[in-house]
């Protein structure tokens, strides 16, 4: 397929048309949030699989049929995608959970006016970077990368889908809405996957025992999740995903970036890095 066939822009920022199609945009603009809402918010490949695990075992303190009973897709679905308009969202009760990879500008009216609750996840770029460029190798509707020199420029430069990372986290963090979002990266669940469901439950609103929690990171964990067809990706049509290629859950690891970049990429992707978020007072784990 051509570019133009593979990509639109959509309020300056690209966007996949095997994702998204004018019907699924406009149904997003004029989608109306409740405060009550849960809205979980990723730049790709930063962890929004592993959040959309969390948080409905939290909603059902730690019942796995919340994660074992329906796809990922379903149970928090991106409200951008081209199945959201078929999927009766309007109906579902409160409180709802939404998925999606929209800057913080491109949200609809309705967000600002509802003000629902925000779980921002965020990963070191350079891992973000590593995880895209397989997830493109194996994703169909993507173009498979040429070389991992040429995919460091392309996402340094902005051009991948969903724009700049730079632009998608500075916008987040810049949020008027502080007060509703959750900031929590991807490392720092790694590090202390217990802390932060409990962290992101109280933020929730629920006050769950400990035995609830761990049964709750019991379920969450990587080998855990690879092995839930519901959360693994495996029942997506291989004309979608090319799993000979790689795995949708590759690693689940930080730091992979330095098996993948060179001493040159690095230091390219560490001289933009400075640049762009100099003005950034946000201390972030992997700094």
């Amino acid at each position: 397929m051509t570019e133009k066939e593979l990509y639109i822009t959509y309020k300056g920022v690209r966007i996949s048309t095997q994702l998204c199609t004018e019907e699924s945009l406009a149904y997003f603009e004029d989608f109306s949030f409740r405060p009550d809402d849960f809205l979980i918010v990723t730049y790709p490949k930063s962890g929004t699989t592993w959040m959309q695990e969390i948080v409905p075992l939290i909603q059902q303190e730690g019942d796995p049929a919340s994660v074992q009973s329906r796809p990922n897709w379903e149970r928090s679905p991106w409200l951008e995608y081209v199945q959201a308009p078929s999927l009766n969202l309007e109906q579902r009760p409160s409180p709802r959970l939404f998925t999606t990879h929209y800057p913080y500008s491109m949200l609809p009216p309705s967000f600002f006016k509802a003000r629902p609750k925000v779980i921002y996840v965020m990963r070191n770029p350079k891992d973000v970077l590593t995880s895209l460029y397989h997830f493109n190798r194996m994703c169909c509707f993507e173009p498979d990368p040429e070389s991992m020199k040429q995919f460091v420029k392309t996402f340094l430069d902005g051009k991948e889908t969903y724009g700049s990372w730079f632009d998608h986290v500075k916008g987040w963090l810049d949020a008027e809405e502080k007060e509703r979002i959750f900031y929590i990266s991807y490392e720092e669940m790694i590090m202390d996957l217990n802390s932060a469901v409990t962290r992101i439950s109280k933020f929730m609103g629920k006050s769950l025992g400990p035995e609830v929690i761990e049964k709750i990171v019991g379920q969450s964990r990587f080998t855990s999740m690879k092995k839930n067809n519901m959360s693994n990706y495996s029942l997506v049509p291989k004309g979608i995903f090319d799993f000979d290629k790689s795995e949708f859950l590759r690693k689940g690891i930080t730091g992979d970036w330095k098996n993948h970049l060179t001493v040159a990429e690095s230091e390219l992707f560490d001289s933009v890095y400075k640049d762009k978020m100099q003005n950034v007072t946000y201390k972030f784990v992997w700094d």
